[in-house]
């Protein structure tokens, strides 16, 4: 959709020139893009970063308009998405047809009634996996909280994604190697206009990554070239839609999109649950609220699906937890036509970037949004909210198509963990902050002490 830029009125965008950034850029760009977020306003505003200058829309109103209203405008393509494109190739986290073909044939993977046939499932894994917290609490041993929650999300994954299909010595292979993917690809990801010629921190690491994931998903499409059989998962899904008569599919399309949804679905469910432990030690009371409801629904059985719609306050605190960290912090469009976004002018070719993170702490949107409040998420506050202030899966028609999958595992998972035991976070000698990257992981390591809970009181 292009727009006539003399028909309405316009205006400059907020301007935040090199010279007065770069310096903060450089010590913490994620700080310095809140401080500019917050100095904006929620008007747009745009970053000088030398070789490019993006426009920062965090408004609700605006972001409604690049994701849903002119969403054909604004399209997943440009230098910032190179790096993520040239991982994820033709998938379901591409543009276009491809992206059309991806999301038409795994849609129905995430249906209602398919994941209903999941839940229980993915409850299994996660009860299998929680266990396995009881040795190290039973010698008061503290658990490093991120590499415990990524082993907890990764079984439950690998049951998603493949069903009975995966070996578990081709899961131990790809669990390391997506853990290297998603650490090293940071420099890219900041700095995507930077050759490939041209070295940068990581590459090394993330080029080891990728041939363990390549070598690795390709074995498995090999062995189910001519039989993938039946279930729900995944895997299973693009492999018979490969052999359809007709479909021009071939390997590297089912790898394209196994590796786009084991990425988005492990990564961003890891980092999310490494930060409940921190908000939920600077909020006792909601930890006691949120402990007296697990254990009064679940008592002493293994968690369930049917569990979860007895659990209110389990959600509101996932929800909330979505909203000090979503699963995507920023994600790049680029306009194909000329338009107009917040009074501003945008020509075609230029990049806008979208941040969640940056909305979801504006003071013009959310009442005191660095407080970690589940109260936010009450039944009557959602119905009143505007629906781009709370975009945790972003939103249009490239919304997350498995956010009801990600919440359900996330809810089956912090009410498998207190049901069982009482958290408490070790202290730390300096501050808990996000490092910038592809998601916002904790800048140190946390550790989480775990003491067993009594459930046959």
């Amino acid at each position: 959709m292009s727009v006539d830029v003399g028909a309405v009125p316009v205006q400059k965008a907020k301007n935040f020139p090199l010279y007065r950034t770069v310096s903060r850029f450089v010590r913490d760009p994620l700080r310095e893009l809140l401080r500019i977020s917050a100095a904006a306003g929620g008007e747009v505003a745009r970053l000088d970063l030398g070789a490019s200058h993006p426009y920062l829309v965090t408004h609700p109103d605006h972001v409604q308009q690049v994701l849903r209203k002119d969403s054909q405008n604004f399209v997943r393509d440009g230098t910032f998405w190179q790096p993520l494109h040239g991982l994820f190739g033709d998938s379901i986290m591409s543009e276009y047809d491809e992206w059309e073909l991806s999301k038409r044939i795994l849609q129905p993977v995430f249906s209602t009634k398919t994941i209903r046939s999941l839940s229980d499932h993915m409850a299994q894994a996660i009860n299998d996996a929680v266990r396995q917290l009881d040795e190290p609490a039973r010698e008061d041993r503290s658990i490093e909280v991120l590499p415990e929650m990524g082993r907890i999300v990764h079984d439950t994954v690998i049951k998603v994604l493949f069903g009975d299909k995966i070996r578990q010595a081709e899961a131990d292979r790809l669990i390391p190697g997506m853990e290297r993917l998603a650490t090293s690809i940071a420099f890219r990801f900041l700095l995507p206009f930077v050759p490939k010629s041209i070295p940068l921190p990581g590459d090394r690491a993330f080029a080891e990554g990728l041939r363990v994931m390549d070598e690795t998903l390709y074995e498995l499409v090999e062995r189910f070239r001519y039989d993938p059989g039946e279930g729900y998962d995944i895997f299973t899904a693009l492999c018979q839609a490969r052999m359809a008569e007709g479909s021009g599919l071939d390997d590297n399309w089912i790898r394209d999109n196994l590796l786009a949804m084991w990425a988005t679905s492990t990564e961003t469910t890891t980092v999310a649950l490494t930060w409940l432990w921190p908000m939920l030690d600077a909020r006792p009371d909601v930890t006691e609220r949120l402990c007296t409801e697990v254990r009064e629904v679940v008592g002493d059985e293994d968690v369930r699906p049917d569990h979860l719609h007895r659990l209110p306050y389990v959600k509101q605190v996932v929800q909330e937890l979505l909203r000090m960290y979503p699963v995507g912090w920023i994600f790049p469009r680029i306009a194909l036509n000329d338009t107009v976004v917040g009074g501003v002018p945008v020509k075609a070719g230029q990049t806008v970037l979208i941040s969640p993170f940056m909305t979801h702490r504006l003071e013009s949107v959310w009442d005191r949004p660095l407080e970690f409040d589940p109260e936010r998420f009450t039944p009557e506050k959602n119905r009143v909210r505007h629906r781009y202030a709370y975009y945790p899966f972003g939103g249009g028609p490239h919304q997350c198509i498995g956010r009801h999958v990600f919440n359900m595992e996330a809810e089956l998972i912090l009410t498998a963990i207190l049901s069982r035991f009482s958290p408490s976070l070790v202290a730390t000698d300096t501050p808990v902050e996000a490092r910038i990257g592809a998601t916002l992981r904790p800048n140190q390591p946390l550790q989480l002490k775990l003491r067993p809970v009594d459930r046959f009181r």
